[in-house]
């Protein structure tokens, strides 16, 4: 049986205990996991701490950016490891993870690899009304140790999301991923070893959160930051850890995202993208839209096209090149969307499609899959409404007038994202700026520039990733005033 140890100061290492890696898919056990203990955790942090004082601390940004280049290059010469990783963890489509997971995990290095080179910083010659001259100028200086704790859902997009622009800005890491997905976490590791990263520079250690390796990173005090990507519950958690160091956090959390979809849309445009942001990636993606909001006239031809879109999702195998829909992430979240979906039967939910577990009498019926599933019906106090359920579900309501849909798309504690879709652009220009979210798209959706500031509102999160944005929050700046006059 595989083993997924720790890695630690350029070493892997085990445990106390061991836990199970499962395959959604089938419930079969991938591989046993070492949990870090809190003594493991001191290490880690002592590593990172050391290697900010050798050769990693010394290390000049075009070193390190041709680095970050290295690593991506060791990703992709390992495509087909993560690859297989990757589906197995999480049980998505092979076709999903090979056109996206793996792609953008090297593309997250060479993007900031790029913009740490190009990244600019103000500087003001400033004059006094007494005469003093004197200029001043930013320099970027690192955090220190950086505390990162990943997701399931997209876990090596995440990963090198946070991971790249830490290291771009000189910072040592310490990476706590899921339990229920450590695989490529452990394989970048192999790749961070192969690169020649300098020991203790980039550190994985797996675990749960409280009284585990989540807990023990987030309230360490020679932890400098933590950035975090998961449900809101666990970001509150996470405030509370760092509250007594008064560490610096960036959050991306959940959200309840709403589609707006006008009678004058493109229709096939329309139903294919508001298709894709319900049901990709069995809805576990954050940026899901599990709101729609209908135009009325629009509505029943809607509800009944998107009926048949969910019905023809290919459910099956996730190496199954066919395969649309693969399973959720575990029995434990597969219980909570059925919950969901038992409540909104009872909350007076007409149910469209979906509804419940498909049968497969193969190995499958082991898996944690659910039927792809649509509402309409409820009122917009409903918990179904409300809640983040985080599975391939949206409840479809119609509205009236433009200054309705705005309403009912801002009436929530989450303010992730959110898509418009109609064919008068000022009206989708007029509206996407209108609607208290991170991120509007306007006609597509999930369409990404990695140059961008990304990230939510309220529950949704704290702070932007993105471009110059992620390299704010990893470093400090430092400003240098210089008298220039007598």
């Amino acid at each position: 049986m595989n083993l997924l140890q720790n890695y630690i100061n350029g070493h892997f290492v085990r445990g106390a205990r061991e836990f199970a890696d499962v395959n959604p898919a089938d419930g079969s056990l991938i591989a046993e996991v070492s949990e870090a203990s809190r003594e493991q955790m001191d290490e880690a942090v002592a590593a990172a701490r050391n290697a900010l004082r050798g050769e990693w601390g010394r290390m000049a940004v075009p070193a390190r950016a041709a680095l970050l280049h290295k690593i991506a290059d060791g990703i992709e010469a390992r495509f087909q490891d993560f690859l297989h990783a990757e589906v197995a963890d999480t049980g998505k489509p092979v076709a999903l993870a090979s056109r996206i997971d793996v792609p953008r995990g090297a593309a997250n290095f060479r993007a900031f690899a790029d913009v740490i080179k190009t990244a600019g910083l103000e500087s003001f010659r400033t004059e006094t009304a007494d005469g003093v001259i004197a200029l001043n100028y930013a320099v970027r200086k690192p955090l220190g140790v950086v505390g990162i704790i990943t997701p399931w859902n997209l876990p090596l997009l995440l990963l090198t999301w946070k991971v790249a622009p830490a290291l771009a800005c000189g910072n040592c890491v310490i990476v706590k991923p899921s339990e229920e997905t450590p695989a490529t976490a452990t394989l970048l590791a192999e790749v961070m070893q192969a690169a020649g990263v300098p020991a203790g520079v980039f550190n994985v250690v797996h675990g749960f959160g409280p009284n585990s390796a989540g807990e023990f990173l987030a309230a360490h005090p020679g932890v400098d930051a933590i950035t975090f990507t998961g449900e809101s519950r666990t970001g509150a958690a996470i405030m509370h850890a760092v509250a007594p160091t008064v560490k610096p956090v960036s959050f991306e959390l959940g959200g309840k995202n709403a589609a707006i979809v006008f009678a004058d849309c493109d229709f096939d445009q329309t139903l294919n993208g508001v298709a894709d942001a319900v049901f990709l990636n069995t809805g576990q993606v954050c940026l899901c839209a599990e709101r729609l909001y209908v135009e009325r006239k629009l509505m029943d031809r809607f509800v009944t096209a998107l009926k048949q879109k969910a019905e023809s999702l290919r459910v099956g195998w996730p190496m199954d090149q066919a395969t649309t829909t693969g399973p959720l992430i575990s029995q434990g979240h597969r219980d909570k969307v059925l919950s969901y979906y038992q409540l909104a039967r009872e909350e007076g939910a007409t149910i469209v499609t979906g509804g419940g577990i498909p049968k497969f009498n193969d190995g499958r019926d082991r898996g944690f899959y659910v039927e792809p599933t649509i509402f309409t019906g409820l009122p917009e106090s409903a918990r179904c409404v409300k809640e983040e359920i985080f599975g391939p579900v949206c409840h479809i309501a119609p509205f009236d007038t433009e200054e309705e849909a705005i309403a009912k798309a801002n009436d929530t504690q989450y303010g992730l994202a959110g898509s418009v879709w109609t064919t008068n652009l000022k009206r989708g220009h007029r509206v996407a700026e209108k609607l208290r979210v991170g991120i509007t798209w306007v006609n597509c959706w999930f369409l990404r520039d990695l140059r961008t500031p990304f990230g939510g509102m309220g529950l949704s999160g704290i702070g932007r990733e993105g471009g110059v944005h992620s390299l704010n929050f990893y470093s400090e700046l430092n400003n240098i005033c210089v008298k220039l006059s007598d």
